[in-house]
């Protein structure tokens, strides 16, 4: 019997592979920013967002400790969030720009959301050994999807992408672009964060141009 999508995502939800990381997800959860101190703090690994039926796949890095590990929905809550939503607002891929809350109305059209660590980590970073606990998840969901596209927001999506799927990887750029396999596309952006941002590293028209080229696929 085939996986479903449901099945992979309720495991997910619950996986407590990595020790540090739910150390580290609950206790933010438990301790909040004072900003939020009002909030129910997700606290947990972070699911999938989008079409399960996509065959387009987003892969980020992690979820931040006040962002989805606050909100429980993947770039919501964060300044990444706005960048990344208004960019696939304005592809026409997202019906707002805006990802506040996990009830805020957001719905994606054709895309799915998934992370290269499902758990929020120290720093914003995952331990090798925690993304490799986590690559099992990437692999199955690949799988059930059929994913034809899949778009790496950072180098370090972008090597466990290909780590994953067994490939070679390819140096990684900004508007980088890879095949995997006989089906299945890769396309490099540098991540919607704030550093890279506000330093204009990556603008509005640099990631509008990679989501365009993503989504022909």
């Amino acid at each position: 019997m085939n996986e479903s999508f449901k099945d992979l995502q309720a495991e997910l939800i619950s996986c407590q592979k990595c020790p540090r990381l739910v150390a580290w997800r609950e206790q933010v959860a438990q301790e909040k920013r004072k900003s939020f101190q009002e909030d129910a703090y997700w606290g947990r690994p972070v699911p999938y967002f989008g079409d399960p039926n996509s065959s387009h796949l987003i892969l980020g890095l992690a979820p931040a400790a006040h962002g989805a590990n606050r909100t429980g929905r993947m770039f919501t809550g964060d300044r990444s969030g706005d960048f990344l939503f208004a960019a696939l607002h304005r592809a026409g891929v997202a019906n707002q720009p805006l990802s506040v809350s996990i009830d805020d109305g957001l719905e994606l059209k054709g895309v799915l959301i998934a992370a290269t660590c499902h758990c929020a980590p120290p720093a914003n970073k995952p331990l090798p050994i925690e993304i490799d606990k986590c690559s099992n998840y990437l692999q199955r969901l690949l799988t059930i999807t059929q994913c034809r596209s899949v778009l790496c927001l950072g180098g370090i999506a972008w090597n466990h992408l290909h780590s994953v799927c067994g490939q070679k990887k390819p140096i990684f750029g900004h508007g980088t672009v890879s095949k995997i396999g006989e089906t299945t596309w890769a396309f490099g952006s540098y991540h919607p964060s704030q550093q890279n941002t506000f330093t204009g590293r990556l603008t509005e028209a640099m990631i509008d141009e990679v989501i365009d080229a993503w989504l022909k696929v």
